[in-house]
């Protein structure tokens, strides 16, 4: 079939569209502008047009677009108005996942992390919201297999349709609360009912939700069936080492009890196919992925780091490992710089982000990346006043001395130590300088 995909700079659309490119399919997409998502997609093979607008639509037979394009957008009403179908991300799924044994992880923090650990574990075909070191996309495609690892996005309640064999939660935590009304009931409900449709259900018992569900499961219970956890360096690399119920010792990439958590889950999964033992050596092949406590530069006395961490219990988590790493390495000072995401989602944790920054020595405050909302008043400086605090207009290339300060201590002590860049909009193409 000929599909067309608006919006395919973004991670999810972006994965549906190489996934159904490599089954065969002729994919085309559009997006408002350049990324470096979409020069990956056409050196791919995948016909790419900037930006949006009618002539777009040759003759594709379905239409398939984000969750953010808006229903007056050029090439919705020229498709609409040709009579092709026009159908959001969401329902797509159902025809895109129809036919694959699907393991779909979710949670409000560590699926993308879990996904890209059990893709490893299984071999299997794997669509994930962020890029995996290990095969260098978010997408790999075995057609050796109908095994597919699928990171299932519950911002949208799209997880409902992913047609899940194998349901894995990380956590059921409250995010994304303007697309459920703020209201709980359906937020918990929605979880529920992505769990009760798979016959396999793997779930993170101490989760508050979670552990309230009476349903048939395999339950990881982190404080006991997690021990002795370790962090080490590998060749440099930080890996967390952890025993897991009785099934002995593993090694993962990365540090961090919610590290091990995921791998432990990603463990579960694949047990009931794959030989423990093969589980173990493949774990090893996992490297982190993009975005993810992502090391972008190393000189020996400064090392930055990129996390796509944008809520307060993410960088919570990612601080913890922060500190762990930087005490490893006899590194001196650690600067977060923070680019927060939605000023719904800021507003609403505001009194959490206070305080999960807890270990930083300084932290930067970028503006908000809107994500298409309207702009509210934050007072940044009131609410973080117990930080060293600067709020910049922009981020340059910290290595190369970050003059945007105007500050010679500030960047002579920015050239050493730890440094830290938190968020999911452009901070982690301003880190690269790109």
């Amino acid at each position: 079939m000929k599909y067309h995909f608006i919006g395919i700079g973004g991670i999810g659309i972006s994965g549906l569209a190489k996934y159904m490119h490599y089954r065969g399919h002729q994919v085309s997409g559009s997006d408002i502008r350049e990324s470096h998502i979409t020069h990956k997609l056409e050196a791919e093979g995948l016909h790419v047009t900037i930006p949006q607008c009618a002539q777009n639509i040759k003759d594709p037979d379905c239409v398939i677009h984000s969750a953010i394009i808006k229903a007056d957008n050029p090439e919705v009403l020229e498709a609409k108005a040709r009579g092709i179908r026009v159908i959001p991300r969401r329902e797509a799924l159902l025809e895109i996942l129809h036919d694959s044994k699907v393991y779909a992880v979710a949670g409000a923090h560590g699926k993308s992390t879990t996904s890209a650990i059990l893709s490893e574990l299984m071999h299997g075909s794997a669509i994930i919201g962020a890029e995996s070191k290990a095969f260098g996309s978010n997408v790999r495609y075995c057609n050796e297999s109908d095994v597919l690892i699928f990171e299932a996005d519950e911002s949208d309640g799209s997880f409902l349709n992913a047609n899940a064999y194998c349901a894995i939660v990380t956590n059921a935590e409250p995010e994304h609360m303007e697309y459920y009304g703020y209201d709980e009931v359906l937020f918990y409900g929605s979880y529920k009912q992505f769990i009760e449709n798979a016959p396999l259900r793997i779930l993170n018992a101490e989760d508050p939700f979670l552990s309230s569900l009476t349903c048939k499961a395999e339950r990881l219970y982190p404080s006991t069936d997690i021990r002795n956890i370790e962090y080490v360096l590998i060749e440099g690399e930080p890996h967390t080492r952890f025993e897991l119920l009785d099934l002995g010792v593993f090694e993962v990439w990365g540090f961090g009890a919610h590290i091990a958590l995921d791998a432990a889950l990603a463990i579960l999964a694949a047990m009931p196919s794959v030989e423990i033992e093969t589980i173990r050596a493949r774990l090893l092949d996992y490297k982190g992925i993009k975005k993810r406590f992502d090391i972008l530069s190393d000189s020996g006395d400064c090392v930055i780091i990129d996390d796509y961490g944008h809520h307060p219990t993410e960088i919570k988590a990612t601080m913890e490992a922060v500190k762990t790493f930087a005490a490893l390495r006899g590194l001196e000072g650690i600067t977060a710089i923070w680019q927060p995401h939605k000023y719904s989602r800021t507003v609403d944790n505001l009194d959490a982000f206070r305080t999960c920054f807890e270990g930083a020595d300084r932290l930067i405050i970028l503006p908000v990346w809107a994500a298409g909302e309207a702009v509210r008043d934050i007072d940044f400086a009131t609410a973080f006043a117990h930080y060293d605090l600067v709020q910049a207009d922009h981020l340059v290339r910290v290595e190369e001395a970050l003059e945007v300060y105007k500050d010679d201590t500030m960047a002579h002590s920015l050239k050493r130590g730890l440094i830290v860049g938190f968020g999911a909009g452009d901070i982690t193409y301003q880190l690269r300088g790109e």
